[in-house]
């Protein structure tokens, strides 16, 4: 029976592991592991006996992955990390996401430059998928402001999503072998023509398993000239997209989350696009219940003025108690939780390093 909420941040320092019990009332901190070195991605795999991921990439030593397999006590190193062929011409420069296959030890890695990996042995070893890495479009991508990365892995059945800054969304549907772009409404709102075959700058994808065909996507908006194109829905699997941005104080944002017993409620973190902080130096995380037809502020406790907060695509989580709590961590260190599904807030940590990734999950 699970007991336990578990929180893995990653920093610019390190991973940290934040423990507390179902009532979250205080969590334990411990860490950072992989000491010094930043961590862009990690994940929390409940999948028979709970095992800890996390990325650790270093400029100079190279890029490792980081396991626990006592619940972020320790951490080793698993025998290899995701690397590109000698002849391939490419370096890996980060990982930017880890997320859990079909089979028990079955892993997918998204790295940057943008590329696909596969682990079947826990990430033990790794392979290239070719069908995305090797794609027509694969030379042609280029670099967002973040670096050219694949942050976003969504499976669903022998259906594939993947997000890819500045990439766009790509669909396979058939288990990984082929992939091709869908982002027909997805604007490039920094092109002249926005509404390109691929090229988007998206920011994170979001869905949940009892909305078939559906999707939420926050994308780079933020452009006068191109209004709407930040906040977006699919309800056919990602082949169409739609605005849902209307209401919000920004349509230009990274993460975008889906509540985990409710499909119909999303939530967003609304940034000034200039900047990449928060509206009116206030931040707020903004609620649809209602699948993005009309939005609501959360800001119960947060600061009301003076509060630059820049919140990254992997810094904000959800967990799954009967009265979930949202999580973000800021690029000043702060670590937030929303109780009641992000009705009232509270810091938690005031004083980490930069925070790039949260994650949460109940153990």
């Amino acid at each position: 029976m699970a007991t336990r909420v578990l929180l893995c941040i990653g920093t610019k320092k390190g991973l940290f592991v934040a423990e507390s019990p179902k009532t979250r009332r205080r969590f334990a901190l411990r860490g950072p592991f992989g000491a010094g070195v930043g961590v862009y991605s990690a994940l929390i795999d409940t999948r028979g006996t709970p095992r800890i991921y996390g990325s650790s990439c270093h400029a100079y030593f190279g890029m490792k992955v980081l396991r626990s397999t006592d619940l972020g006590k320790t951490f080793r190193e698993t025998k290899s990390a995701p690397a590109f062929p000698k002849d391939d011409g490419r370096a890996l420069a980060n990982i930017w996401s880890l997320d859990a296959g079909k089979d028990k030890k079955d892993l997918w890695c998204g790295v940057e430059p943008a590329a696909l990996f596969r682990s079947r042995n826990g990430g033990d070893s790794w392979e290239l998928v070719p069908g995305i890495s090797n794609h027509e479009h694969a030379r042609k991508w280029q670099p967002g402001n973040g670096g050219l990365c694949l942050h976003t892995i969504l499976r669903d059945g022998n259906r594939v999503h993947l997000g890819i800054s500045t990439g766009g969304h790509y669909l396979s549907e058939d288990g990984g072998q082929t992939f091709a772009p869908a982002n027909k409404g997805v604007g490039a709102g920094f092109l002249p023509d926005p509404f390109i075959e691929f090229g988007q700058c998206v920011h994170k994808i979001a869905r949940h398993p009892d909305a078939p065909g559906r999707l939420y996507m926050q994308n780079h908006g933020g452009f006068p000239e191109h209004p709407g194109v930040g906040v977006l829905r699919s309800d056919d699997h990602g082949h169409t997209w739609r605005s849902i941005s209307k209401g919000l104080p920004s349509d230009f944002g990274f993460p975008i989350l889906v509540h985990p017993r409710d499909p119909d409620t999303v939530y967003v973190l609304p940034l000034e696009p200039a900047t990449r902080t928060c509206p009116g130096s206030a931040p707020a995380v903004w609620r649809s219940e209602n699948g993005g037809d009309s939005w609501q502020k959360l800001a119960q406790g947060l600061p009301k003025k003076e509060s630059y907060f820049t919140v990254l695509r992997d810094a904000m989580d959800i967990d799954e108690l009967s009265s979930p709590a949202l999580y973000f961590g800021t690029t000043t260190g702060q670590l937030w939780i929303g109780r009641d599904g992000g009705e009232r807030w509270e810091c938690l940590f005031d004083a980490l390093p930069p925070i790039h990734c949260v994650k949460a999950a109940v153990v």
